[in-house]
């Protein structure tokens, strides 16, 4: 029986949530992502490493539709999330987006209170029906970016009153309120110090309890640290993929040994 529950857990675990067949990028005539097809597990932190511009970002970025604001931008092939293709005409990016979050290498906390920053996806999505309702979101968002106890008393204060580590986790906080089921980070860390970071790794591991989590990071030991399966990409085309032991330890591509041991990148 404890054999059938661990098996029935594995595979839970490694349930795929989104997947990524045969996906280009052009940004006007420049080829910025090359067939790349992937498949991201539920409630696992995915990373994806490799040296600057080679299109990790623009990747993390097709997953819940960002390229669409840049006008030059082009994507095509296949992205589903359930099963269900994220490019389809009739699904409304604005609503995509709620259910794929999104947090920024730079915090960037609305001009508004910390309450504010929290309740404003829940206000425009519907989310809540009353103050009691939209208060319980704010207070369950916050701690779960391991917010609530420094921000509590202080909720009608700027967000940007806060420290850059904080600024971030009020973002993540943003980011889940709304109930996401994919969380997208593109380097969440790059901006932050040691402590701010360490802070922010230990969260992104608690997140992934409830959330599968992708995260862009220019920082391989972060990657070893919080992921589960690591993605190598290198010059816009993803070159090995898989659990992120192997990938560090035991990589099956010379360009991902390279990088990994600083020949390249």
């Amino acid at each position: 029986m404890n054999d059938m529950r661990l098996t029935e857990r594995v595979r839970t675990e490694m349930a795929t949530k989104m997947q990524a067949r045969g996906v280009d990028v052009h940004y006007g005539d420049t080829h910025a992502i090359k067939d790349v097809s992937i498949d991201i597990p539920d409630r696992t932190v995915t990373a994806f490493i490799g040296p600057s511009g080679c299109g990790k970002s623009t990747f993390l970025r097709c997953l819940n539709r960002m390229n669409d604001t840049i006008p030059i931008a082009r994507v095509t092939g296949d992205i589903t999330l359930d099963g269900e293709d994220v490019y389809d005409r009739r699904v409304d990016p604005v609503q995509l987006r709620a259910k794929v979050g999104m947090v920024f290498q730079k915090p960037n906390p609305f001009p508004k209170s910390i309450y504010d920053n929290v309740a404003y996806g829940p206000r425009i999505h519907g989310l809540s029906r009353n103050k009691a309702e939209l208060d319980g979101i704010v207070e369950q968002s916050l701690r779960r970016a391991a917010l609530w106890d420094e921000a509590k008393d202080r909720l009608d204060q700027p967000g940007t009153g806060l420290s850059g580590g904080q600024q971030q986790r009020l973002c993540i906080a943003r980011a889940v309120a709304t109930s996401p089921e994919v969380l997208l980070m593109d380097e969440p860390c790059s901006a932050l110090d040691p402590i701010a970071t360490g802070q922010v790794e230990e969260l992104i591991d608690e997140l992934r309890q409830n959330f599968t989590v992708v995260i862009v990071t220019h920082s391989m030991q972060q990657a070893a640290r919080v992921s589960q399966r690591t993605a190598f990409f290198h010059l816009g085309n993803l070159v090995e993929y898989g659990e992120t032991g192997q990938i560090f330890t035991q990589p099956e591509d010379p360009r991902t040994e390279s990088y990994i041991s600083g020949r390249i990148g």
